[in-house]
């Protein structure tokens, strides 16, 4: 079993592409720096102004402990954290456990 964070965000209108771009090039690849599975992120397919991104991690508290160190690093705050929250207008989180199998089949 793994823990699944789901983030839905709806982006400010028309900052979708440029949100996705910094997801891609700068974000992602700063989470995986620190560590964090990041299994799929990307646009919904009814509305290029929202968008998803899942992490995986090996229990509920090893994510809190993860997230907290990320979040706190000056790699994020002195990285893309004003242009990512710039770009968000709410956003959703949901946590749940699924089978191993079930998080690589969300894989990109």
């Amino acid at each position: 079993m793994k823990t699944i964070e789901i983030l839905q965000y709806a982006l400010r209108k028309d900052t979708g592409t440029a949100f996705h771009t910094i997801m891609r090039e700068v974000s992602v690849p700063l989470h995986q720096h620190h560590g964090i599975d990041v299994v799929s992120f990307g646009h919904s397919l009814h509305d290029p102004d929202c968008y998803y991104l899942i992490r995986a991690f090996e229990s509920p508290e090893q994510m809190a402990a993860v997230l907290d160190a990320f979040y706190s690093s000056a790699d994020w705050r002195n990285g893309p954290r004003e242009e990512i929250i710039h770009c968000i207008e709410t956003s959703l989180k949901t946590v749940v456990d699924l089978r191993t199998e079930s998080v690589d089949a969300l894989r990109m």
